[in-house]
Order: structure tokens, then C-alpha cells, then sequence
């Protein structure tokens, strides 16, 4: 690990917005903001959203910024990439920022039923050969469903033609209402200010004139899910820096 990398973790230490739990302390103890997360770190009663593999945390301080009356936390296992967002909301003195470095299959770990009202996903590793690592798989929605409201908003963000026309299946096959679904963000009169906050990937991505697409749907809780059987045609281009 680099001296960097070294010196970013150390700092972390210091930040009260920052929570950094090894599933190994997980198993000995319950994490105590489980349930807790309105009264005892946020202190309000304001809906929470979750930032799934927030990276440098753009969208989770940005949104932040935007909504004073709502809570975010950006999620993410590499810590050295969400220091940043972390020293970011401090130094705008966000009260309503947080960040938890964990893998995200936890995520039952440190939330309880409903404690959630919205997910955003911005852009994750379309994992064309492994179906269970989708971010929006059967296996990951049904851990979704288990922290979610009732009728809890669901945001994809990605620049995958082969996840965008996946999920939009899996929303199909599941029956899910869709709010908003578009496979050219900025070429459509959708994108607003929320939508336009750009992520370190996303800017890679239009660099290289790639279409950002955008789906928001609801989340209709049930026991399961079903996974679709059909082929997708595969993206036709190298993916570059998802996990610096």
C-alpha cells in the first residue's frame, strides 16, 4: 500500500462523518447505529439515502448540498477513494453527510428494515460474466428490499448499454413502475441538477463521447425475485479505471 494510501486511511481515523467497521468486529458486535442512523448520527428525522460504490463521493456531497432536508451516506470498500468525499462534506460543514466503508453484501449489517427511502447506483462494474455481482441482480435487489421503505426509489446511473438494457429487463420481469428511464441523459431534456452531477467515471466516460443512461424505478417488496434468462449484447469497449 502507498505512503498516500497510508496517510488518507490515518486521516480517516479522525473524521467523525467517516464509519469503518471489519466484518470481523461485525461478527462480535452489532453495529449500534443499525436503526439508529436518524437519532444518533443525524440527529433529525429526515429521509436516508444511500450512495452504493460512491467512489470520491461526488454524488453523495453534491446531493447533500442540494437537499439540506435529506440524509446521505456513500458506501464503498476502497477508502483511500471515499476520503475524499469524506474531507470534502467537512470542510462544507455537511451535517448531512456521512460515509461507511464496507462491502456492500453487508448492507443488513448497519441497516435496519425501512430505514432507507432511496438508492442510487452510479456506475458500477456492469459484470457481464457474473450475474450475482450485478448491481441490480435479483440477489442484490432482494438485499435492497430488506433496508428499503415501502415503494423505495431505486436511481441507476451508467454508461453500460449491456447493465442499462439488463436492468431495464429485470425491472420488466419484476413488474417494477418505472419514473424516469432514458439511454441519453444529456441528449433528452431529463438531466437536471441532481442528474448532472458528474463522478469521476462519468467524466471519464463522456470524454469518450459515451451516452450516459439513467433509470428510476420503484422497488415493489417481495420475497423474490426473478432473474431474466435472456442474452444482452455484450458492451463493445474496454472499461478503464472502476477500480482506482
Amino acid at each position: 500500500m502507498g505512503k498516500n494510501k497510508l496517510q488518507k486511511f490515518e486521516e480517516m481515523q479522525t473524521f467523525h462523518n467517516v464509519f469503518q467497521y471489519p466484518f470481523a468486529t461485525l461478527k462480535e458486535n452489532s453495529f449500534n447505529l443499525k436503526g439508529n442512523w436518524n437519532a444518533q448520527f443525524f440527529k433529525n428525522t429526515n429521509p436516508v439515502i444511500l450512495e452504493l460504490g460512491c467512489g470520491k463521493g461526488e454524488y453523495t456531497v453534491g446531493l447533500a448540498k442540494q437537499y439540506p432536508e435529506k440524509n446521505f451516506i456513500g458506501i464503498d470498500i476502497k477508502g483511500a477513494r471515499m476520503w475524499h468525499g469524506a474531507k470534502q462534506a467537512l470542510h462544507s460543514n455537511l451535517d448531512n453527510a456521512a460515509f461507511l466503508r464496507t462491502h456492500i453484501e453487508l448492507l443488513e449489517h448497519f441497516f435496519a428494515p425501512s430505514e432507507i427511502s432511496e438508492i442510487w447506483l452510479t456506475f458500477p462494474d456492469p459484470q457481464m460474466n457474473k450475474t450475482g455481482k450485478r448491481m441490480t441482480s435479483a440477489r442484490f435487489i432482494s438485499l435492497y428490499g430488506k433496508i428499503l421503505t415501502q415503494n423505495g426509489i431505486i436511481h441507476l446511473k451508467t454508461d453500460s448499454p449491456f447493465l442499462f438494457a439488463y436492468t431495464c429487463e429485470m425491472i420488466k420481469l419484476n413488474d417494477f413502475p418505472v419514473l424516469v428511464s432514458t439511454d441519453d441523459l444529456y441528449g433528452s431534456d431529463t438531466a437536471d441538477e441532481i442528474l448532472s452531477i458528474k463522478t469521476f467515471y462519468e467524466q471519464q466516460w463522456l470524454s469518450r463521447n459515451m451516452k450516459i443512461k439513467y433509470l428510476r424505478f420503484i422497488l415493489k417488496q417481495r420475497e423474490k425475485y426473478s432473474e431474466p434468462e435472456t442474452e444482452f449484447e455484450r458492451d463493445d469497449y474496454r472499461s478503464f479505471g472502476r477500480h482506482r
